[in-house]
């Protein structure tokens, strides 16, 4: 059986990875609204960047009490309240009348989007080390799918609702009602206690082998926030496309690739190992990134799939080892080297627009290229400490 069919096959199984595609339905839903928030309060690509820099500072401020919030109210419970405080709170970004407004409403959604991510990580490590199986790639696999579901149907939806807050309003109400009918399968989880060895409390100094993987989800997860938020805008001004939907398709292409990547990745990594394929995975995606800078609409649509290919199973696999590593809880080794991810995934669309406004937005993206190639060389180099 694979890792899909096991999903959708057990409900326990099933619940958690809805969060996952919960989590990026909002998103993408959010970015189709990114260029329309732009342009009606007139920010320019820096001050956009630096407005969507507040999601990392609202990740970071959430991963430290991270741990103590699920111990006091319970791994599965915590995540549930997460998953439907951030569909509520991403409206306060798509209504927002001022720049003060916008930026303290990412802000939220950032805290609120870590507990989340900390909580459905950390679930499905929870049922990986009880169960024996690994399910970790195909749960985010249904990230990718919300990806999907929200910029493939958001985007025909766009002239459907008067005002973007009622569309966001009705993808909150979407998420709340499903996962409230999931909850039961992981209402009263809690995560399992961490085995220190005598060395008492949780320190950031237990976790320095975690250290490659953590950088390494910075650049991953910075990249492919990159795409989600500057996808869309790369294709209008760069490539030129006349078509607003259209253009919206980019990052649909990258979300469709990724989600089947992901759906294969368990059984991909079981035969290939964790190492071969994070390095695979990086240089198919600077091929794809080679492709998107061509300025070239079937080619950069191409590049774009690519990415999402490559990049498919790098972040499953980095969350699995963090689960898993000695001393540490899975909600604590995860909410170190997820949360970090994070920051990376909403740090870089802010410094990409700094390098727009210092240059181009096609520079942003060749600086991505560079960035799939490091971490093709920081994955070699891990491989090689490990053997």
């Amino acid at each position: 059986m694979t890792s899909l069919e096991r999903i959708l096959t057990t409900p326990r199984y099933l619940a958690p990875a809805w969060i996952f595609t919960s989590l990026n339905i909002v998103v993408a839903t959010w970015v189709l609204y990114v260029p329309a928030v732009k342009e009606r309060l007139e920010l320019d690509d820096g001050q956009l960047g630096l407005a969507l820099f507040a999601f990392s500072a609202g990740l970071l401020t959430a991963i430290a009490p991270s741990s103590s919030l699920f111990e006091k109210f319970g791994l599965g419970r915590l995540s549930f309240i997460a998953t439907c405080c951030f569909g509520l709170l991403m409206c306060i970004p798509v209504m927002a009348t001022t720049y003060p407004m916008l930026v303290v409403g990412i802000f939220c959604t950032g805290l609120a989007a870590s507990i989340m991510d900390i909580g459905m990580n950390a679930l499905i490590s929870e049922l990986e080390y009880e169960d024996g199986v690994n399910i970790m790639s195909a749960a985010h696999g249904f990230f990718s799918l919300g990806g999907v579901i929200g910029a493939g149907l958001g985007s025909l939806l766009l002239g459907v609702f008067v005002e973007p807050v009622y569309h966001m309003l009705s993808v909150a109400a979407f998420l709340i009602v499903t996962n409230g009918f999931a909850v039961r399968h992981y209402l009263h989880r809690r995560s399992r206690k961490a085995d220190r060895g005598g060395e008492g409390k949780f320190k950031f100094a237990l976790i320095k082998p975690l250290l490659g993987f953590t950088v390494l989800a910075v650049l991953i997860m910075g990249s492919e926030g990159a795409i989600e938020h500057w996808s869309k805008l790369y294709l209008l001004d760069v490539v030129k496309i006349s078509s607003d939907r259209v253009a919206g398709f980019g990052f649909v292409a990258f979300s469709a690739t990724m989600t089947i990547g992901r759906f294969m990745g368990d059984n991909v990594s079981s035969r290939f190992g964790p190492y071969n394929i994070i390095i695979g995975g990086t240089l198919i995606a600077a091929a794809g990134f080679g492709l998107v800078l061509s300025t070239l609409f079937w080619p950069a649509m191409i590049g774009f799939a690519l990415v999402g290919l490559g990049f498919s199973v790098i972040i499953p696999e980095l969350f699995r080892l963090a689960g898993r590593a000695e001393g540490v809880s899975s909600a604590e080794g995860i909410s170190v080297v997820a949360g970090m991810g994070y920051v990376g995934f909403l740090a870089s669309p802010a410094i990409l627009g700094l390098l727009s406004d210092w240059s181009s937005l096609r520079l942003s993206f060749a600086a991505l290229l560079g960035a799939a190639l490091v971490s093709a060389l920081i994955a070699y180099v891990l491989k090689l400490r490990r053997t």
